[in-house]
Parts: structure tokens; C-alpha cells; sequence
């Protein structure tokens, strides 16, 4: 099998590059680089199997061109991050809904299966939890940039139905909750990064909010098992997937056991949304998967435990000993 991966110098991406390439296929990654870096496919960048390509998903002749050379489309690339999505709305909107009609365009003019990567931010500010495929979203207004990524993975999923439904091209949706492990940047907003290397540095640890918020982490290969399972399973085409973990921890006890697991002698600090992002910003108080669907489907669940994750980011960053 050859995949292309768009934004596979990503953080997911990588990972997803380079567990195929161990299984023995071909990958081609298609990547800008102003969010993924050419470090996190450093390991494996000389392997005889790997293309890489410096470019836009919005070009669409270079992504057809890639696209008539694989077999499947893993599609990643789009502009993350709380930080980068309040500092270039813009950016956000063109990148995920441009880019993404351009892959999918591509895609079904030769025929290849799609992953097409969601988030759990399309959910917004539901407090119907745990989050099912199917419930409704609660979005908040367009005063608040911070929706504007949300809405962009909405119209991304609704093309990716779309293209199904109108052209019979296979599409599957994967909604991302809140990813981790080693190559993530904390540069965009991410917390889990961020807290492991303030405490690596017995920094303050910066609690956004109250920290009464709750998140649910999944290690990066167990999203990675999920993402292939799924492109190999005829019945999810045309569907949508949670993908998870259901382990739930407010962010104040994540900075505690950031710092228990380093020994590191950081203290709390708590900062309001305002004073952290220059701009009033709206967020939710939990944001649970309802993971039954993808099980019942691929019989996937994750098997590392947060505390597992978070002790294999403390040593990736210990042993690389730089701000990444």
C-alpha cells in the first residue's frame, strides 16, 4: 500500500508515517512546515520508502499529482491550536476548508479511500457529555475567534459526508480528543507539553482558567492503531468516530501529576483567559468521548493509561534536553 499524508510533519502525522513505513508500506507526506517540523520525521527521513514533499494542500495540482501516485489519503494537515486559531483566524478557515476540498476533490477524481481528520472542538460548548457522533453542536458566536476552527472542521466533515453521499467516494471522519505524546510542540497552545516542560525547568506551571476544566488524553499510538484500523474497515466509510481516551482529569490535577512525575518543585499559577490570550476566550468545562461507536466497529479502546503517556513525554523531553 502507498498513503499520502497530508501534514504528516505533523505531530499525529509522524507517527502515522512512520508506524506505516515499519509495516512495510510506502508514504509520500505532503507538508508546508509552518506547523510541522521536519525534526519529527528526522528518524526515519532516508527510508527508501518515504517521500517527502514541501507544499500547500490548497495546490491542487501538486496534490493530484500526489494523489494518482497512492493508494489511500490520510488527511491531517490543518492549522491547530487554540493560540494559532485566536493569533490567525484567517489562516485557520482557508487552510481547513480550502485545503480539505482540494483533497477531497483529488481524491475522489482517482479514487482513493480518505481518513479525514475532525476534532472534538466541533462539539463546542455541548454540555451533553460524553459526546456521541451523532448529537447536536453548540457553537458560540463569530465575535469569538476561537469558533472559527471549530466551524471549519464542522464544513470539513460536512464535505467529507458530502463526497460520499453525492460521489460514493470512501470517506471516513476521525474526531480527535485531545492527542499527546513525544514530537508535540506546546508553541500553539498545547497543555501537555507545555506543563512537562515548565516543570522539567521547576518553572511556574500556567493554569489557563480556573483549572476546574476536565480533558481526556489519548497516547499518540493508540490514535495511530485506531487511524489505520479504520482505513481498512469497509464498514466505517461514510461514518464518523470519536477517537479517545474516556480517562477524565481537570487541568489543575494534570499539573499536579505533571509535577509529581518530574519531582519537579514548580508551583500552580493560575492565569485568566483574557491576560493568557490578549482576548476573551470561551471554553468548555468537559469534553468526554463517547467511544462505543469505533468499538463496536474495530473493537479499538486505548490501552496506555494517562499516567504511562505522561511518564514517556517526561523522558522524551529529558532525553532531547531542549525547548521544543
Amino acid at each position: 500500500m502507498k498513503a499520502l499524508i497530508t501534514g504528516g510533519a505533523g505531530f499525529i502525522g509522524s507517527h502515522l508515517a512512520e508506524r506505516l513505513l515499519n509495516d512495510g508500506n510506502e508514504v509520500a507526506i505532503l507538508d508546508d512546515l509552518s506547523t510541522g517540523r521536519l525534526e519529527n520525521i528526522q528518524g526515519f527521513r532516508c527510508h527508501a520508502k518515504l517521500q517527502f514533499v514541501k507544499g500547500d494542500i490548497r495546490d491542487s495540482t501538486l496534490v493530484q499529482l500526489l494523489a494518482s501516485r497512492c493508494d489511500v489519503v490520510f488527511h491531517l494537515a490543518a492549522a491547530v491550536g487554540v493560540q494559532l486559531i485566536a493569533d490567525d483566524p484567517v489562516r485557520t478557515i482557508e487552510t481547513n476548508i480550502a485545503g480539505t476540498e482540494v483533497v477531497l476533490e483529488a481524491a475522489n477524481k482517482f479514487g482513493r479511500k480518505v481518513l479525514l481528520a475532525s476534532s472534538s472542538e466541533v462539539y463546542g460548548k455541548s454540555e451533553k457529555v460524553p459526546f456521541a457522533e451523532d448529537d447536536d453542536f453548540v457553537l458560540g458566536g463569530t465575535a469569538f475567534s476561537r469558533w472559527a476552527y471549530a466551524c471549519s472542521k464542522a464544513v470539513d466533515e460536512f464535505l467529507g459526508q458530502a463526497f460520499h453521499q453525492q460521489y460514493g467516494l470512501s470517506v471516513v471522519v476521525g474526531r480527535f480528543f485531545n492527542t499527546i505524546g513525544p514530537r508535540q510542540t506546546g508553541r500553539y497552545g498545547m497543555v501537555v507539553p507545555r506543563f512537562v516542560q515548565w516543570a522539567l525547568r521547576n518553572e511556574p506551571i500556567q493554569i489557563y482558567g480556573t483549572g476546574r476544566q476536565t480533558r481526556c488524553f489519548c497516547y499518540v499510538q493508540d490514535l495511530v492503531d485506531a487511524v489505520i484500523a479504520l482505513m481498512h474497515c469497509d464498514e466505517a466509510a461514510g461514518r464518523v468516530f470519536n477517537l479517545g481516551s474516556t480517562e477524565e482529569i481537570t487541568m489543575e490535577a494534570l499539573a499536579d501529576k505533571t509535577i509529581e512525575i518530574t519531582g519537579s518543585t514548580s508551583r500552580k499559577e493560575f492565569v485568566p483567559y483574557v491576560v493568557a490570550y490578549g482576548r476573551p476566550i470561551e471554553d468548555m468545562m468537559r469534553r468526554v468521548p463517547n467511544t462505543e461507536r469505533i468499538r463496536k466497529t474495530i473493537g479499538w479502546q486505548p490501552k496506555t493509561s494517562l499516567d504511562q503517556t505522561l511518564r514517556t513525554i517526561v523522558e522524551y523531553y529529558r532525553t532531547l534536553k531542549c525547548d521544543c
